[in-house]
């Protein structure tokens, strides 16, 4: 029997560390403090099936669909020419959301498989769902049978909102999600300084090799997380410049016939890159991403 193909996650660097991606009908969370990059993390998601002809729903729990937009917009993701085409919002207000899981989901995911269309789905965040009641047995159910039922349209993607005490690595609250997850990746941030001053953890991936390391990774407006699975080799570039650093990668790939969103999200990078570090490492990660070979 065939072996399914992995889902990729459209974080340059990250497939690195999991085997080529996420598989199918599996639920990944996604865990991190405020500010550590989660929501950045599922656009990204998103936007990699967009782009390839697959459907997107988000699933909001906090913010109304105007407002991801337009958050999305900041980071240099488009996601309003989607919208409503490939690209479907459910927008859940209130506290009820045994009912909505019990009842209005499975409603909406039988409608949506009709069609057949490979869709992936993000919950963000699914903190609310967890707070919903003190009741572990209640938790369990409620997260347990809202993995399930989304998982019959594809890969599923919940961000989960980290509160740890002093001295904990992982809060208590969120343990559960984690444990009936598929995946689990934890995004921390170091305010130390530099261009990689994040890191990710891949604390599980079931039925994938994945990394064991803590690898740093970096956000850059218009391609997002990159993320470095291991050293790359950098050209030499004494005496140049980031825009002539810059103009070269583009240059480069170009030649190479790279996709029009790549050379899209490198011209983006440019406009925006405010490190004082190279972007040579990032411009490699992501090269490297999308199967192009510089000096090839």
């Amino acid at each position: 029997m065939a072996q399914a193909q992995k889902i990729r996650s459209g974080i340059p660097g990250l497939d690195d560390l999991i085997e080529g991606g996420f598989w199918p009908k599996s639920t990944i969370v996604i865990l991190g403090s405020s500010g550590t990059g989660k929501s950045t993390f599922a656009i990204q998601f998103l936007m990699e099936g967009i782009e390839n002809g697959e459907q997107a729903l988000y699933v909001t729990l906090e913010e109304p669909p105007e407002q991801i937009m337009r958050e999305a917009d900041l980071m240099g993701f488009d996601l309003r020419k989607y919208y409503e085409k490939s690209l479907f919002f459910i927008h859940l207000k209130g506290k009820n959301f045994k009912k909505m899981i019990e009842e209005q989901l499975p409603q909406l995911v039988k409608a949506r498989a009709d069609y057949n269309i490979a869709t992936r789905v993000v919950i963000d965040p699914m903190t609310p769902v967890i707070w919903a009641t003190q009741d572990k047995l209640e938790q369990r159910e409620l997260i347990g049978k809202l993995f399930y039922t989304l998982k019959e349209l594809g890969v599923v993607l919940c961000t989960v909102e980290e509160h740890s005490r002093p001295g904990e690595t992982i809060g208590e609250d969120v343990l559960l999600p984690i444990y009936l997850s598929d995946g689990a990746v934890h995004l921390e941030y170091y305010p130390i300084g530099g261009a990689f001053n994040r890191t990710v953890k891949l604390i599980k991936m079931r039925g994938t090799h994945h990394g064991e390391g803590v690898y740093p990774y970096l956000f850059a407006r218009g391609i997002g997380i990159v993320v470095r699975a291991s050293p790359v080799e950098i050209p030499e570039e004494t005496g140049r410049s980031h825009a002539k650093t810059f103009e070269g990668a583009i240059r480069t790939a170009e030649a190479l016939k790279a996709p029009s969103r790549v050379l899209a999200r490198l011209r983006a990078m440019e406009q925006s890159w405010d490190y004082d570090y190279s972007p040579e490492e990032a411009l490699q990660i992501i090269f490297n991403t999308y199967g192009l070979k510089r000096g090839a």
